[in-house]
């Protein structure tokens, strides 16, 4: 069996072929805030693809890591008064707590941008000796007129870059940057900021450069998938690819998948429109089965909008896949369960598969003959990452 996948930058579904172990990179949090759906139905997307590669009999190493000093939390933990570090081991305890619940396979590794400095400054200072970065002002740059491919990811052209660095959080109206597009590698610290020691300066990373250095130390060179959101692939992936290639000379990525972004009821969800839904508060009243099987009814490139009914689909599905579960007796399952791997295989069209497992548990609710079907599901169920032998 193969599984076809999008290929952000090839820009096609095409087969998913990895060696026997898979090395994946899986872009984390940066814990100022609470996991909301957008966070959910990202990882969502992984955690479906890693269950059926080890149902094929692949070992998946999965890396997730943490953002935890950025442009986004020192402001957030100023805000609020607090260490900074504080501020992200509180978000991370719930985010775990929420991933555990919605049944999320944990990563081998979840390396911290603060724990791996020393492979940062390393980093830094390579790219700075091979000519591929510059120092002006305490601040190193990534030269991008250095990197032939800048650009090969995004296929966007420079005005779409310029314009979406100036609103992802970069400052290409900077003046010291020989180019707009020269993104940061390693900048001077505020007064109130955290600060290390490097070579060519005391300062703090810039963002991308985390993520290389984090992905690179686990992982090697390089890497089966690097998965995240459609908002990382300009600048982050982008600048990703261009320093770590720069460094190694040997590809970065061999496949990146992205998923798109959740609306809240007619509105893009964001932090600065302050209408996110936070898994923490869903669980409150709802299963978190449930959740995952709301979030399921839409496919992870096709944008969507989340409506508070939602879950009321998620809610009734697995009240019918539990009950299903516990009959004796149902159809043939096979042609069923077909459809739920052919389904995920075909670019991970979760719509598909949980119709097709719908449509089972509806079918053995409805009587039969065969005594295997109940079990069918349950391990179709358990495929998807939902548990239908527990109790609701």
């Amino acid at each position: 069996m193969t599984i076809c996948l999008y290929d952000t930058a090839r820009r096609a579904v095409v087969p998913f072929e990895p060696d026997h172990l898979v090395r994946m990179y899986v872009c984390g949090i940066t814990p100022y805030d609470s996991t909301h759906l957008g966070h959910a139905a990202t990882y969502l997307t992984y955690d479906l693809l890693i269950r059926r590669l080890e149902e094929l009999g692949h070992e998946v190493h999965m890396v997730r890591n943490v953002t935890d000093v950025d442009d986004s939390i020192l402001p957030k933990a100023r805000e609020l008064g607090i260490p900074y570090l504080e501020l992200a081991e509180a978000e991370l305890t719930r985010f775990r707590a929420d991933m555990d619940a919605l049944e999320m396979r944990p990563p081998i590794a979840e390396p911290r941008a603060t724990e791996t400095i020393d492979e940062i400054i390393s980093i830094v200072e390579r790219l700075l000796d091979s000519g591929h970065a510059y120092l002006t002002h305490g601040t190193a740059y990534f030269d991008v007129s250095s990197f032939a491919n800048f650009g090969k990811l995004s296929q966007y052209s420079e005005d779409q870059m310029v314009r979406l660095a100036r609103a992802r959080g970069g400052n290409p109206d900077d003046p010291h940057r020989r180019s707009p597009l020269d993104f940061i590698l390693w900048q001077p610290s505020g007064p109130d900021e955290p600060a290390w020691r490097a070579p060519f300066g005391v300062g703090r990373p810039g963002w991308h450069v985390e993520c290389s250095a984090m992905s690179m130390q686990e992982l090697g060179p390089t890497i089966d998938l690097h998965g995240g959101g459609t908002d990382l692939i300009f600048p982050h992936h982008e600048c990703e690819i261009a320093q770590s290639e720069s460094l190694t000379g040997q590809p970065f990525v061999r496949h990146w998948l992205h998923s798109a972004m959740v609306a809240y009821e007619g509105e893009k969800m964001s932090k600065s429109l302050g209408n996110l839904v936070f898994i923490s508060d869903l669980r409150e009243t709802v299963d978190p089965r449930a959740i995952r099987l709301a979030l399921m009814h839409h496919h992870y490139r096709s944008g969507f909008e989340w409506h508070d009914t939602d879950i009321q689909d998620g809610t009734a599905l697995l009240h019918r896949l539990v009950a299903a579960a516990q009959c004796t007796n149902g159809p043939d399952p096979a042609p069923f369960a077909a459809r739920v791997r052919a389904a995920i295989d075909d670019d991970l069209d979760a719509p598909k598969a949980i119709d097709a497992l719908g449509e089972l548990a509806d079918a053995i609710l409805s009587g039969g003959s065969d005594q295997t079907a109940p079990a069918v599901l349950t391990e179709l169920c358990a495929l998807i990452g939902v548990d239908a032998t527990r109790a609701l």
